[in-house]
């Protein structure tokens, strides 16, 4: 079940790649974000960094400024957003497609490990953070963002008035990123809130679309067209905005 899930994460994203950038406002700034805490690190200047879940390279153009002679390696699920990453001539890097859930490397490699915005996919996180953590150097350090738990709260609302549940994944609450983060030697964690205004239950629907979100959680039954427009007015009726709530998460190899 949890390939299939894969496949189907991997062909939307896959399908938003082009226009990916038009509807990624938040996105930019949580990668922005990511970029700043990297820089705080102590980082050779000619590093072996890795990014996970590069999309179209919101995060490759931050890293590649900021260690212009570093080596590094670029992947992501979708083929179609490694491709697109990499037609900017000014990003010197390895592209490749790699589930980051699942990393084909071994050993300690790597001095810094960066990721934005994707981690909320993974099937088990903990186990994820583990096997990447492992190919840190000494020193090194895995910075990446996620989606976590107030996330879309006023969609979710919508749909629990009416007695629904929304497709929207079950994101980590701030409290379990700390917990996560506090298993390990030097780690941490805090959260941001982004709100934004969409005007429409539509645009905020076309937006998902647009930056690939659109899987459900496993088992969420999509909404028939009658429930879909009962949860768009109430939706609307709130002022149809929503929050993305953002994790940020550092685990650093003594």
């Amino acid at each position: 079940m949890a390939d299939k899930r894969t496949e189907r994460i991997k062909r939307a994203f896959g399908a938003a790649a082009e226009g990916y950038e038009d509807s990624a406002g938040v996105q930019a700034i949580v990668a922005e974000t990511v970029a700043k805490l990297a820089a705080q690190r102590r980082v050779p200047a000619q590093a072996r960094i890795l990014e996970i879940g590069c999309g179209t390279g919101l995060l490759t153009r931050h890293i590649r400024a900021q260690w212009p002679e570093a080596e590094l390696a670029v992947s992501d699920l979708a083929p179609e957003m490694v491709r697109q990453a990499a037609r900017n001539p000014m990003l010197s890097a390895s592209f490749f497609t790699m589930d980051g859930e699942w990393p084909c490397f071994e050993g300690e490699w790597f001095d810094l490990i960066l990721s934005s915005l994707a981690f909320q996919w993974f099937e088990d996180l903990p186990g994820a953070l583990e096997r990447l953590f492992a190919l840190l150097r000494p020193g090194g350090s895995l910075i990446f963002s996620t989606m976590a738990e107030r996330s879309f709260a006023e969609w979710r609302a919508a749909h629990e008035e009416l007695g629904l549940t929304a497709g929207t994944p079950d994101y980590p609450s701030l409290d379990a990123l700390k917990t996560l983060a506090a298993g390990y030697s030097d780690g941490a964690a805090f959260d941001e809130d982004y709100v934004v205004e969409f005007g429409s239950a539509r645009a905020f629907l076309k937006h998902l679309k647009g930056i690939g979100a659109t899987v459900a959680a496993e088992g969420r039954a999509p909404l028939s067209p009658a429930q879909l427009r009962q949860v768009s007015r109430l939706f609307e009726a709130g002022g149809a905005r929503a929050t993305y709530h953002a994790g940020f998460v550092r685990l650093s190899r003594v």
